[in-house]
């Protein structure tokens, strides 16, 4: 049985990301007002992860410059889960904010 070690969460970035052309070409249906974040997964605890971006340590940039804080209300009811469950989760989560017309940049 796979263990259950991989988390996947979800950073809410300021809205100032959206200046960014790279954001906004990744994100072509994203409406404005509606929240910008980054999803990711990792083998850490969300809080740590988030804490390692935000001192630069194996950070995305966008976290980096425009992380806000965790709004792990997206996945916290599958958290932990086995690395195959993340990496499909991740993805499915990344889909499903888009279809609600956040901005969301994924790793």
């Amino acid at each position: 049985m796979a263990r259950k070690t991989s988390y996947v969460y979800v950073v809410e970035l300021a809205p100032e990301v959206w200046l960014e052309a790279k954001f906004r070409r990744a994100n072509p249906e994203h409406q404005l007002g509606q929240p910008c974040v980054y999803v990711g997964k990792t083998r850490y605890d969300p809080d740590v992860r988030f804490d390692q971006h935000m001192a630069g340590i194996r950070s995305n940039r966008f976290v980096r410059e425009y992380g806000v804080c965790l709004r792990m209300e997206w996945v916290e009811a599958v958290n932990p889960m086995t690395r195959s469950d993340a990496d499909y989760i991740e993805v499915d989560t990344a889909i499903r904010l888009r279809e609600r017309g956040w901005g969301v940049w994924q790793a």
